[in-house]
């Protein structure tokens, strides 16, 4: 059976980078990991953000914790196999912050 590469976490320089590559996102104080809030006109907007979100996180076998109430969707990343932070996290803040930016 093939071992899958292993996951790196973020490096000093990048987690020194991650306010100017994604500035609507906060680093969690409690975890190595990243959160957004969102929020939509209505819960139709909210769910069809999410699906958007869910194929995306399919495709790249990265996926976010998240929850939705009502308009409003949270969102955390983190690399459980790097034990926090790591590159597929920032891939894929870029990707959702893309997706709600239309």
């Amino acid at each position: 059976m093939l071992h899958p590469a292993k996951i790196e976490p973020l490096t000093q320089d990048a987690r020194g980078g991650l306010a100017a590559t994604l500035p609507a996102w906060r680093l969690l104080p409690d975890r190595d990991a990243i959160a957004r809030d969102f929020k939509f006109k209505d819960f139709s907007a909210a769910w069809g953000f999410m699906a958007r979100i869910a194929l995306l996180a399919e495709q790249q076998d990265h996926h976010p914790e998240w929850s939705n109430v009502y308009n409003r969707v949270s969102i955390t990343l983190t690399t459980h196999d790097a034990g926090g932070l790591s590159e597929r996290d920032v891939k894929l803040a870029q990707a959702i912050d893309a997706i709600a930016a239309r």
